[in-house]
């Protein structure tokens, strides 16, 4: 079963979704879903021998097109709706065995406009609201399948977090005719004490207020709403950045660094959304080489986040870590 529940409390909707229960859990190598269908053996998700990349939908999702009816009838207090919307997996290569920041540039580049693309598309659909592009690397993280892949989310609503970012850039933008993104990239560069890298269109860079020791936060130079604002230069840029810094997250302790990327971006609801900015924010849960950043109950129960380290600090060290492997 599946539906969308109103949280009173909180005023946002979670997601429920029984089939999940179901999902495969760590597979051996010889039974990937996400590898190709090769010849005598079991069929994969993908049934050819070979691909380049893939996208398809997710056989356990959160959101269904169409969706059921909800299981449980509404209150006032209680509010249920239909959890309408899509869920896919983008596979990024045929290899089993690999990451994000070994792929090569030319395949991150098609992997941007494969992302750009249904972003368009899904953004397209009229119950779609946000479109959410995501990569969850690590069994830390809760990662059931090794194989390189990442997801997509198509909401009928504006999830709570990008949701609150929308509102305030658009009072900032309200009260200054400014975007807030490009005000906060402007003080990074000139401050330059949390600058990790920078190529011809983006810039990345630890934030002031980082909540993760290591967490990364990647912007455009130019003020892009969204994916499909961009033009092919922008997306190789984009592609040369994110592959940077995930080569040097794994470098920053010689091992493969769990994390999850998120993408930030324009809401496809019809709205005006006045000082959105596309950004690609990393959240690394290695804190140290032997010890990982729980999100615990000041975090998950007050919303508070507590970084035992310092920005100013950790930039640095990722500064080194992304030159030694870029080296």
């Amino acid at each position: 079963m599946s539906e969308l529940r109103w949280n009173a409390h909180l005023g946002e909707w979670t997601m429920t979704s029984s089939v999940r229960m179901e999902r495969t859990f760590l597979p051996p190598a010889d039974f990937c879903p996400l590898c190709p269908t090769l010849p005598g053996a079991f069929e994969t998700e993908i049934p050819e021998p070979d691909f380049d990349l893939v996208v398809f939908e997710n056989r356990f999702p959160s959101l269904f097109d169409p969706a059921p009816e909800p299981a449980v009838p509404a209150t006032p207090l209680a509010p249920v709706r239909p959890s309408h919307g899509r869920c896919e997996v983008v596979v990024y290569t045929p290899q089993h065995r690999g990451s994000f920041g070994e792929l090569p540039l030319d395949r991150l580049f098609r992997l941007a406009l494969v992302w750009q693309d249904r972003y368009r598309e899904l953004g397209a659909l009229d119950f779609v609201d946000y479109v959410l592009i995501f990569e969850n690397r690590g069994r830390e993280v809760g990662v059931t399948l090794d194989h390189p892949h990442g997801q997509i989310y198509a909401f009928p609503y504006v999830p709570p977090i990008p949701e609150r970012e929308l509102q305030l850039a658009a009072e900032y933008h309200a009260r200054t005719g400014a975007c807030l993104t490009c005000a906060l990239l402007a003080e990074e560069l000139a401050d330059g004490s949390r600058l990790v890298r920078e190529n011809d269109h983006f810039v990345t860079y630890i934030p002031f207020a980082a909540r993760y020791p290591y967490e990364t936060i990647v912007v455009p130079r130019a003020c892009r709403p969204s994916l499909g604002e961009m033009d092919d230069p922008e997306l190789c840029s984009l592609a040369e950045m994110l592959k940077s810094v995930a080569l040097g997250y794994d470098a920053l302790f010689d091992l493969p660094l769990p994390y999850m990327m998120i993408f930030h971006q324009a809401p496809t609801d019809g709205r005006t959304w006045p000082g959105a900015h596309f950004h690609v924010e990393f959240h690394p849960l290695q804190r140290a080489a032997n010890k990982l950043k729980y999100r615990a109950s000041v975090e998950s129960g007050a919303g508070s986040f507590i970084n035992d380290s310092l920005p100013e600090e950790k930039t640095p060290e990722l500064r080194a870590a992304i030159q030694r492997a870029l080296s």
